[in-house]
């Protein structure tokens, strides 16, 4: 009987970040750094989190981590979601398929695109870079 799963996560989930504590509150256990496919876009959502859609044209790798949790969390670490997060299929650069956040394209529209930046981590160090550089 499968008790864990592992969890492909790509924004404020990862380590160090507003809501790895999450993660840890559900007994997560940290397995790696890795990337996706190149089959995904990235977004920025008010600069709070990340958004990751996977399409079919304009897609690159995107940094994520992996974790391995008890299925029983995952239903936990869901509802803890910004509104518009799913769970999905995220196929990585190895092309394994495991469970990973997800953004719904609605939350996308709009927003802007930071799928140049490969991972949330880049994109918010050139914002504090960014911000340094007005001091």
């Amino acid at each position: 009987m499968l008790n864990t799963c592992e969890l492909a996560v790509n924004g404020t989930l990862m380590r160090g970040l507003e809501l790895n504590d999450n993660l840890q509150q559900v007994g997560a256990v940290f397995i790696q750094e890795t990337l996706t496919a190149p089959v995904y876009r990235l977004w920025s959502i008010g600069d709070r989190h990340p958004a990751m859609m996977r399409v079919s044209e304009g897609g690159k790798s995107i940094a994520l981590e992996i974790w391995s949790l008890p299925l029983v969390g995952l239903a936990q670490i869901l509802q803890q979601e910004p509104a518009g997060l799913c769970i999905g299929k995220i196929k990585l650069a190895d092309n394994h398929e495991l469970l990973g956040v997800l953004g719904e394209s609605f939350l996308c529209e709009g927003k802007q695109e930071i799928t140049n930046f490969g991972g949330w981590r880049n994109y918010i160090k050139s914002l504090r870079e960014s911000k340094s550089n007005l001091l």
